[in-house]
């Protein structure tokens, strides 16, 4: 399914591109924000009010860039191409000409909070890399990918909320690298499919004997028989039985490798009171743990069987946390 980034392109792309002033600007950037999935709305009431527009800001750039490098109908060149555009318009919007609606947006939060530059293109060198880099060897790898595709957006939350120190800024990478590294054990059997992307470490997988060629191959042809993504009782593939064992012993420790990190990353709860947005920032970054830990959570109790069904919270479950997150936050 084409995201709605990319239907736009001819309205807001590299051959055309509407004018659109700061309040339109702001309004299309809070609509695209509203609209896409995530496990949890990133802009939400545990938010100051002052602070909605800025993250819905943030959210808009990275949306758009990741939809650029993950558009199914585009080869990786294009792709390329459409991503060293995204970084030319950041050019512009940080020599105070910003012409894509979201970075006319983007430019007041920019300017407001002194956000550097760094950030911004930490993400798009992890959009670029997707583009040629679609297998990892080693752990170290993908925590090094997780460094520039997720641990930005942590420090440009903190720029938000009026902290620039290192210590606050290393308690937001290891909340950062642990969410991403949820979202892959979440959606190993997605990436396979839709991107030929295979994030489990090949030394982890050896270590367990799964071979992740065989894998990816066996989640392709169980794809082209039936559609068993949310359906753990389907009856399982000779495919998928064979490497389910060594599957499960992989994610395992991949899952135990992650918590330690969401554990660190807690500590920065304490280091978010008293200051602009702190408490209402603390609220939002303990909705993202707690979240990312559920996901973790429900891969232990389908016993780390994510080729089959892919672990979702629910409604309800959602709703509970967002309530745990704001008694919190009420409650310092």
């Amino acid at each position: 399914m084409t995201s709605a980034v990319i239907e736009q392109l001819a309205t807001f792309g590299p051959e055309h591109c509407d004018v659109l002033d700061y309040e339109q600007a702001d309004a299309y950037a809070r609509d695209l924000t509203a609209t896409h999935y995530e496990n949890f709305s990133v802009v939400s009431r545990l938010l100051p009010t002052a602070l909605r527009s800025h993250f819905a800001h943030v959210y808009a750039f990275c949306r758009w860039a990741d939809d650029l490098g993950d558009d199914p109908r585009n080869p990786p060149q294009q792709r390329l191409k459409l991503l060293d555009w995204w970084r030319q318009e950041l050019d512009r919007c940080y020599d105070a000409k910003p012409r894509h609606p979201v970075y006319v947006a983007l430019r007041r939060t920019i300017e407001q909070f002194d956000i550097p530059r760094q950030p911004f293109d930490d993400l798009i060198d992890a959009f670029v890399q997707d583009q040629t880099v679609i297998r990892y060897e080693t752990w170290e790898q993908v925590l090094d990918y997780c460094r520039r595709s997720a641990d930005p957006v942590g420090r440009l939350v903190l720029y938000m909320l009026g902290h620039r120190d290192q210590q606050r800024q290393r308690f937001s990478d290891a909340t950062c690298t642990a969410l991403q590294l949820a979202n892959f054990w979440q959606d190993v059997r997605r990436d396979v499919l839709e991107r030929d992307r295979i994030y489990i470490p090949r030394q982890v997988a050896d270590k367990h004997q799964l071979d992740l060629e065989l894998m990816a191959k066996i989640i392709r042809l169980d794809a082209g028989t039936a559609d068993r993504a949310s359906c753990a009782a389907c009856p399982m593939s000779a495919g998928l039985h064979a490497i389910l064992p060594a599957y499960r012993a992989t994610l395992r420790e991949l899952v135990e490798r992650t918590w330690p990190l969401f554990a660190e990353g807690r500590q920065l709860w304490l280091l978010l009171d008293g200051t602009s947005g702190g408490s209402g920032g603390k609220g939002q970054i303990r909705l993202f743990t707690w979240g990312g830990e559920s996901i973790l959570r429900l891969i232990e109790r389908q016993n780390y069987d994510t080729l089959r069904t892919r672990p979702r919270l629910s409604r309800g479950a959602k709703l509970m946390l967002v309530m745990r997150a704001m008694l919190g936050t009420w409650a310092g």
